[in-house]
């Protein structure tokens, strides 16, 4: 299937297939109406839409860096759905995400990457641990690396503790050019010793543009809650700010992994 970067199809969930014990907020398998299998990420678990917000832009920038993600779908869920589930945390999980979720076309037969096991090129490890320094994103640790081996290819999954500044918003502007010291528990780093042509590379292949495109994305219902009185326009707005102006100010956070790695090697 070719996947659009600048779409994302919307699929009806008509089955929860089984849950996914390993994940603190419950994602689950469940078969959409298009007849494949998804592991979904619901809108009332945990960090609830931010976690969403953050998987979205995390997978599709790293799509559009030409980096393996697996197809991401908005998932609807009906009223109805659910009310026959047995188990009654969720079954209150799933009435808590009556609407649009966020849904990862799932790969069956997937297994965790471990860098004990699979030894990666010091390309692809530069390549990941700039995104994620980029993502601000936390959870790409030898405890949790949130990859996959799939086809003797690696996917990336899991961004949904990404873009943290999300959570205050107060001081987005500061977070935006600060390094990424949890770098240095990246499992990735000892790897990644081509951080400077990755970067020149990258900040040429990820536009402004692109940049845009992926935080219009966003559905409106996702960025408007009862703590601010924003628009979804506004908060889609510091999202681009916030990702752009790291972009332009990623030599901070290269010079951060370059400094983290050394003290490994």
């Amino acid at each position: 299937m070719v996947i659009d970067p600048l779409q994302l199809r919307t699929v009806d969930v008509i089955r929860y297939v089984t849950p996914l014990r390993e994940g603190g907020s419950l994602p689950a398998i469940a078969e959409a109406d298009d007849e494949f299998l998804y592991v979904l990420k619901f809108r009332g678990a945990g960090q609830g839409v931010k976690a969403l917000i953050a998987e979205l832009i995390g997978c599709e920038i790293a799509r559009a860096l030409g980096l393996r993600v697996p197809e991401l779908v908005f998932a609807r869920l009906d009223t109805a759905f659910g009310r026959t589930e047995p188990d009654e945390e969720i079954q209150d999980l799933l009435k808590a995400s009556t609407g649009l979720n966020l849904a990862l076309h799932y790969l069956s037969g997937a297994i965790t990457f471990d860098a004990v096991v699979t030894k990666l090129n010091s390309r692809l490890s530069s390549q990941i641990v700039w995104l994620d320094c980029l993502l601000t994103n936390v959870d790409r640790t030898p405890r949790n690396t949130n990859m996959l081996m799939w086809h003797k290819e690696l996917w990336l999954i899991d961004h949904g503790a990404a873009l943290y500044f999300h959570h205050s918003w107060y001081n987005w502007r500061e977070q935006a050019v600060k390094p990424f010291v949890q770098v240095k528990d990246h499992v990735l780093l000892p790897w990644a010793s081509e951080l400077d042509e990755v970067n020149a590379e990258f900040k040429t292949l990820l536009t402004n543009e692109q940049i845009r495109h992926i935080v219009n994305l966003i559905p409106d219902d996702w960025l408007i809650d009862a703590s601010t009185t924003d628009t979804a326009n506004e908060r889609r707005e510091v999202y681009y700010q916030f990702l752009t102006t790291r972009l332009a100010a990623s030599e901070i956070f290269i010079t951060e992994a370059k400094n983290a790695r050394a003290t490994l090697i």
